[in-house]
């Protein structure tokens, strides 16, 4: 019998009514399959179960860091009352990104190293989610010469890279002073769904789609100008 709590047969069910209903509500043009133990880096990621989408949206998905992707990761978490610790076993995933963001990210782990390194100033990254910071520890794990912690709270929890031999000391850290939330927080996804004119070269393609019924003119409604 598997071991394994985060199945096709476990939560499937649950965690497609909820994604159908997120797409419908939002406008979402997406598909997606569920896909058990895929692990293109089992060094650093080793979900039981991937939501692998596609689709004519994928790019709002991916846009910002995949801001989207996460935030509708996090969601379904949420929702399947998912415990904190067991976050890296589900994972969301289009056009590979995980995969390339697990690579982006090994190479500034080690690029923020060398830099310690050389200058002997903690480095702090930009805020990442709980998943991302383990993998640049998992990637400074066998540096000699420097040592990583997480700081912060919440959202703003970040990586910071330390000398090895130096304390932790967050008010020695530039980076972490300068750092701000973005003005107005997070946005809905309803509004980045329908943000589409950035992702859209053909502007007369889609001024028409806001005409078809049920989505702009139709019956006891004006036809947009």
């Amino acid at each position: 019998m598997s071991s394994r709590t985060y199945t096709v047969e476990n939560v499937g069910a649950r965690l497609d009514a909820f994604l159908r209903l997120i797409i419908e509500r939002a406008g979402f043009r997406l598909s997606y399959e569920l896909v058990e133990e895929l692990t293109p880096h089992p060094d650093f990621e080793n979900p039981e179960l991937t939501v692998r989408f596609s689709g004519e949206d994928v790019d709002l998905l991916l846009g910002n860091r995949a801001e989207l992707l996460l935030a509708l990761e996090h969601l379904t978490m949420e929702h399947l009352r998912m415990p904190s610790e067991d976050h890296s076993r589900l994972c969301f995933d289009a056009n590979d990104y995980r995969a390339l963001r697990i690579g982006e990210l090994r190479l500034s782990a080690t690029a923020a190293a060398e830099r310690v390194k050389r200058t002997g100033v903690p480095f702090a990254f930009n805020p990442m989610n709980s998943r991302e910071r383990r993998v640049i520890h998992l990637a400074l794990r066998g540096e000699a010469e420097v040592r990583s912690e997480s700081a912060g709270m919440g959202p703003s929890r970040q990586v910071v890279v330390y000398p090895a031999g130096m304390a932790s000391n967050p008010a020695a850290v530039p980076q972490l002073a300068q750092r701000r939330a973005p003005e107005g927080g997070h946005r809905r996804l309803s509004d980045l769904a329908h943000n589409r004119p950035q992702r859209a070269p053909e502007p007369e393609r889609d001024r028409g789609r806001d005409r078809r019924p049920g989505r702009g003119a139709g019956p006891g409604r004006r036809p947009q100008r």
